[in-house]
């Protein structure tokens, strides 16, 4: 009885912290969201008024658009460069700890608000990316006059902050039996095909894994687009989260924001269910001999 009281004592400052800025938030949400709520005045009572005004909204759906555009564009962008990166730090070659920390650093860096402000001058019309365009004799390109363009800056963005991901890749890539690809060498298995019938199977637990956290983080996006876009060019790059802020904090409509974000919890579980529910024909787990999650 004794040790359970101790355990309890140590985990109550997580307890505190989880009641107060996790359940408690998300629950007052949930009732703002049935609300009409300015911050300065009480709420009051309006039912599903909310989310009957959020449909009606053109804004809501070219912002929910370009929120998917941004998480089918980002998500396997990263996947794909991250595990690539992985793939050629997993060899032993001289000096490799220093280039797998080198290229974890964008993680530590991206989500600082400095890191959004220099992308921007990156891809201004005389930035860095524009002047080794023209070095080519490519002319300069506006990168945020296009709804395309623009998404595709923000996204390059993170995924530019790939390191998380590749070092969960690369910790995947070492667990993988070195007799596997002695075996398939044997069998006359060239490289990409050892790739792709040997380290991609194995490797699918921590592809799954990474894509659930991934999908998480695309949908929740907020520095980039905020700071780089301010939602241009046409509500083009407004992501959701942009729009939750907004009617949030600078509208002072907390009950729209907060129905804004119940939809946005709704999506992102939608997605993540759909993932969890077809991982038992993709995912292998070579404990279970097959492909069963």
């Amino acid at each position: 009885m004794e040790n359970k009281r101790i355990g309890l004592l140590y985990i109550l400052p997580w307890l505190i912290g989880l009641l107060i800025f996790t359940i408690y938030p998300f629950v007052t949400s949930l009732i703002l969201s049935f609300t009409n709520y300015n911050i300065i005045n009480a709420p009051k009572f309006i039912g599903i008024q909310n989310y009957v005004n959020m449909f009606r909204d053109s804004t809501f759906w070219t912002s929910f658009t370009a929120t998917l555009e941004y998480v089918v564009i980002t998500v396997p962008l990263k996947l794909t460069f991250s595990l690539f990166i992985a793939f050629i730090l997993n060899y032993k070659l001289k000096g490799i700890n220093f280039y797998r920390t080198a290229y974890y650093v964008p993680s530590i860096l991206g989500g600082n608000i400095a890191i959004a402000v220099l992308w921007k001058f990156v891809f201004a019309n005389t930035g860095l990316v524009n002047q080794f365009l023209g070095i080519l004799g490519v002319k300069p390109v506006g990168w945020f006059s296009t709804g395309l363009g623009a998404i595709f800056t923000i996204s390059a963005l993170r995924v530019w902050e790939f390191g998380s991901t590749m070092v969960i890749f690369l910790a995947g890539l070492k667990d993988i039996p070195q007799e596997l690809y002695e075996a398939a060498a044997v069998d006359g298995a060239g490289k990409i095909k050892t790739f792709f019938k040997v380290t991609i199977p194995l490797l699918t637990p921590i592809i799954f894994f990474n894509l659930v956290m991934q999908l998480i983080q695309a949908f929740q996006e907020f520095n980039g687009p905020y700071m780089i876009t301010q939602g241009g060019p046409l509500y083009k790059t407004y992501l959701l989260p942009m729009m939750i802020y907004d009617n949030s904090f600078k509208f002072f409509n907390m009950g729209y924001g907060s129905a804004i974000s119940w939809f946005l919890f709704i999506i992102i579980m939608i997605f993540t269910m759909f993932v969890f529910s077809s991982s038992k024909y993709w995912v292998f787990y070579s404990d279970e001999g097959g492909g069963e999650s």
